[in-house]
């Protein structure tokens, strides 16, 4: 991988931090390239090259954490969490959030509280960090595995 000019990779973190600040929002590869001030071909090009994902998959990654923790933290109700992270459609929401996580939102939650009344706790901190979503394949790409039959790969490994 060749090394990015410094001043495109602080234009490229200021889309990234916008990304992180309004995930709910919608954020087309245009509106990034503008925050940018590159081409859209070129913010794309340059976002995955720096940051290991393309935008999209790392705005899910962002919209999926911040369901996660109003999951476990809150009682809202699962639409109301969709529709404040940006969700524009329940279902697109559940699907979504079972094929990164592996179960859905309601799942999640009573998952959740059955923990939070064990014994021996673990920090919230350090569940995100280990139930992080790893978006390094698209989506649609596990939905063929998982209906094919074959295993997706894994590139967390086991402690």
């Amino acid at each position: 991988m060749t090394e990015q000019d410094p001043a495109l990779l602080r234009r490229l973190l200021r889309a990234k931090d916008r990304m992180d600040a309004a995930s709910h929002e919608d954020w087309p590869v245009a509106r990034l390239a503008r925050v940018s001030a590159v081409s859209a071909a070129h913010f794309a090009r340059s976002f995955k090259q720096a940051f290991g994902l393309p935008p999209h998959r790392y705005l899910l990654t962002r919209r999926i954490e911040r369901a996660t923790a109003l999951l476990r933290e809150t009682e809202l109700p699962i639409t109301e969490i969709a529709l404040q992270t940006g969700w524009a459609s329940l279902g697109t929401f559940g699907r979504t959030f079972r094929d990164i996580t592996g179960g859905s939102p309601g799942e999640l939650r009573l998952r959740a509280r059955a923990a939070a009344q064990a014994p021996g706790r673990v920090p919230a901190c350090v569940l995100g960090a280990a139930e992080r979503p790893d978006l390094r394949m698209a989506v649609s790409e596990k939905r063929r595995r998982s209906a094919d039959g074959t295993k997706a790969p894994h590139s967390k490994e086991a402690p």
